[in-house]
């Protein structure tokens, strides 16, 4: 039997995550890790491909280089898209759709790139079948990534399809639910160790839990999801993947940690129990619906990590006093705790009163974050500067 060969990939991730999604990436096995912006290049087998897109929590999607060229002038990326063989990964019969990426480049308009783009593949496809292939944006038989940074285009197969921040667990959200992957990503950025009692007192739907609930019992993020873009590739090794899922699933351990999620919605608390039962993580995680300046400790010590409300898509009436309640809260009540807060609103979260350990910069989609840890004490040492 011949060795499998290995090809270079590409993760896309959340600004901020790189270099969690390395370290994760190198513990999955894959080669060669190389942080880039808002991703990790790295090279592995059609089994690691297919690995990575089960078990990995913080990539957005996974991408296979097809080729590479340089652009002078705009024709060119006609031209040499149109050059490559797409009849040997597509049909006349099956769908398509382009995901364009732009960077300091001769065009202006990534919805333009994509659609020069799609033209190319097309029209090859008609020349050379007689056919051409129709456009499918929400369920292509390929998805195509086009990716132009100066004058440099990459054209890549897109491994996973729809993002991988959508793992099929999330039946039920509220108005502003966190991004899994983020989720993920703050989970590890924490070094929360699967073991220390965890507290969300702002849990939403329910997501960061969760995700750190697969994160202790060692549970794929891909677990719940039923479809990903290589399924439909002419390639796709339905036994190897199987054999992917097997062993992926063998390695979930029983999580023997303690959780609960809290938040004054209780159209949120139904939503993070629908989740919940779904997932079948109902008794790892208890939930009450309680604001956070009335709700007990729910453990003597442990980790808060949650997502307060930005101003953005939640509205706050006050933000300013918003914050300095989290402040007075945690002084008040949760001595003992090492607590974590995402937030965008940079000026307002200074009112939380307390001089934090760490900030860590992150973005919530287009929002400039920073995820900020206060290490609280007991005794004279609650009493901590203020920033």
């Amino acid at each position: 039997m011949t060795k499998e060969s290995t090809f270079p990939l590409i993760a896309k991730t959340i600004s901020g995550l790189e270099d969690v999604l390395a370290s994760e990436l190198e513990s999955l096995g894959a080669g060669g890790v190389m942080k880039l912006n808002r991703a990790v290049s790295f090279t592995g087998t059609t089994e690691m491909m297919y690995k990575v897109n089960y078990a990995c929590r913080t990539a957005l999607r996974i991408l296979k280089p097809l080729f590479h060229f340089e652009i002078l002038e705009q024709k060119d990326l006609y031209e040499k898209i149109y050059e490559f063989p797409w009849e040997d990964y597509l049909d006349a019969e099956h769908s398509l759709a382009i995901d364009a990426v732009i960077s300091y480049t001769v065009f202006t308009n990534s919805q333009f790139v994509a659609q020069k783009s799609k033209d190319a593949i097309v029209d090859r496809l008609r020349d050379k079948l007689g056919k051409r292939p129709s456009v499918d944006l929400e369920h292509p038989d390929l998805k195509i990534n086009v990716h132009l940074f100066k004058d440099s285009c990459t054209v890549a197969l897109d491994a996973s399809g729809q993002s991988l921040h959508r793992r099929g667990y999330r039946k039920s959200t509220g108005p502003a639910p966190i991004n899994e992957v983020l989720a993920a990503g703050l989970v590890k950025l924490s070094c929360w160790d699967g073991v220390t009692p965890l507290f969300d007192p702002m849990c939403g739907s329910g997501t960061l839990l969760i995700e750190a609930a697969m994160l202790a019992k060692n549970m794929p993020a891909g677990y719940f999801r039923e479809e990903w873009g290589f399924m439909k590739w002419r390639d796709f090794d339905p036994q190897l993947w199987d054999k992917v899922k097997t062993d992926q699933n063998a390695m979930t351990t029983e999580a023997h940690v303690k959780m609960h999620g809290s938040d004054r919605a209780e159209r949120a608390i139904e939503s993070a129990r629908e989740n919940l039962k779904f997932t079948g993580l109902y008794e790892e995680i208890t939930l009450e619906t309680k604001s956070f300046e009335d709700v007990q400790p729910p453990f003597d010590k442990g980790f808060i990590i949650s997502n307060p409300p930005y101003d953005e898509r939640l509205q706050i009436e006050d933000s300013l006093a918003f914050y300095k309640m989290i402040g007075d809260t945690l002084k008040r009540k949760f001595a003992g705790y090492t607590a974590w807060f995402i937030s965008s609103d940079l000026d307002s979260i200074k009112f939380i009163g307390l001089r934090p350990s760490r900030r860590i910069p992150v973005f919530n989609g287009p929002l400039e974050c920073r995820f900020i840890k206060f290490d609280l004490f007991a005794g004279r040492k609650g009493e901590q500067e203020k920033q």
